[in-house]
C-alpha cells in the first residue's frame, strides 16, 4: 500500500515481531499504517511482547483494520480477537484476505459469521496477490480518519531503523530457506554496522560507491537445529547469506559485506535483552508458567 518494501514477506505465521510504521501521502490526506504482530496466546516472553504490542496499538490508533485470511475456516482464536474489540470505540474494519483462493459464493457464509463477532464498520474482500479490493480498501480507511495537520513530513516512509531493516532480510531468507519449525525458534541480531567504508551519501533511494560491513549472529535454541542453519559444508548458510546480500546491496544502493555466525540460546526467547536488540516492544505484563 505505501509503495515499497517496508517489511519483511513470508508464509510463516507470528513473521511480524515488531511495530511497523509506514506513511503513505495521497492527495486526500496522509495515512499512518502502523502493523502490529499478530495477536495468539504467548507462551514466551518474546510472545507476551508481541501480543502486547499489538493490544496496545488499539489504544492509539483511528481507525483498526483487523486482516482474516479469507482461505481459511475462522476458529476460536479468531473469535477471541474479535473480543479485544468490545471496548474499542474507533471503527473496526474486517479485511477478508486472499479472496483470489476463494469462489464468491465462498466468502458469505464467512461474512455472516464475522457479523456475529463484532459491529465492522465494513468488510472488505481484497487480495494482497493480485491487488484486487486494495485501492478500496485504503479509500474507505482515508474516509474514517479525523481530519488534522500531517503527522509526517511528506518525505517520511517508515520508523524502521536500518538496523532493524539488516536483521528482518536475513530473517526472512532465513524462514524462506530452513524448515517449518525453526521460524519460531530463530531470531537475528546486529553485532556490528560498520559504515567506516559507506559513502556518506548512500542511503536509501539515492546512489553511491563504498562498502557496508555488516556482522550478525543468528540465534537457535538446540544444537539440533545449529547444522540445519548451516546446511553441508556450510551451503544453507551461504545461500542465506547470498540472498540477504543481493537484498541488502539493491536497499543501500553499495556494496555490501555480511558475515553470518549462527549461536544455540535456549532461552533467547525469554531474553529481554536479545528482545531488545531484535527491536521487541516492552512487555506489559508477565509470560504464562509453560
Amino acid at each position: 500500500m505505501v509503495g515499497t518494501k517496508v517489511a519483511i514477506v513470508s508464509d510463516k505465521p507470528q513473521t511480524t515481531r515488531n511495530r511497523i510504521v509506514a506513511v503513505k501521502n495521497m492527495p486526500d490526506g496522509q495515512v499512518v499504517f502502523v502493523d502490529t504482530p499478530g495477536i495468539h496466546r504467548p507462551l514466551h516472553r518474546l510472545n507476551v511482547r508481541m501480543v502486547d504490542a499489538a493490544v496496545d496499538t488499539l489504544r492509539e490508533v483511528d481507525v483498526v483494520a483487523l486482516v482474516f485470511d479469507a482461505s481459511t475456516r475462522p476458529g476460536k482464536g479468531d473469535e477471541y480477537v474479535s473480543t479485544l474489540f468490545k471496548h474499542v470505540k474507533v471503527p473496526v474494519v474486517l479485511v477478508l484476505n486472499k479472496i483470489d483462493l476463494v469462489s464468491k459464493s465462498g466468502l458469505l457464509p464467512l461474512m455472516e459469521q464475522a457479523k456475529r463477532w463484532h459491529d465492522f464498520a465494513a468488510i472488505v474482500p481484497v487480495s494482497a496477490e493480485t491487488g484486487d479490493g486494495v485501492d478500496r480498501l485504503e479509500q474507505l480507511l482515508l474516509e474514517h480518519l479525523p481530519e488534522s495537520d500531517p503527522i509526517y513530513p511528506d518525505d517520511f516512509l517508515t520508523d524502521q531503523p536500518e538496523r532493524t531493516f539488516v536483521s528482518e532480510i536475513v530473517r526472512e531468507k532465513l524462514l524462506h530457506h530452513t524448515r517449518n519449525e525453526l521460524p519460531f525458534t530463530t531470531a537475528v541480531v546486529i553485532d556490528q554496522f560498520d559504515e567506516t567504508e559507506r559513502d556518506p551519501s548512500t542511503r536509501p533511494g539515492k546512489s553511491g560507491q563504498g562498502l557496508l560491513k555488516l556482522y550478525c549472529t543468528i540465534y537457535v535454541e538446540t544444537e539440533s537445529q545449529k547444522p540445519i542453519i548451516i546446511g553441508r559444508g556450510g551451503s544453507m548458510i551461504k545461500q542465506i547469506g547470498t540472498d540477504a546480500r543481493k537484498e541488502l546491496e539493491a536497499f543501500f544502493d553499495t556494496k555490501v559485506y555480511l558475515d553470518l555466525r549462527v549461536k544455540v540460546d535456549p532461552d533467547w526467547r525469554n531474553n529481554d535483552r536479545t528482545l531488545d536488540e531484535i527491536g521487541v516492544p516492552k512487555a506489559t505484563r508477565k509470560p504464562r508458567k509453560r
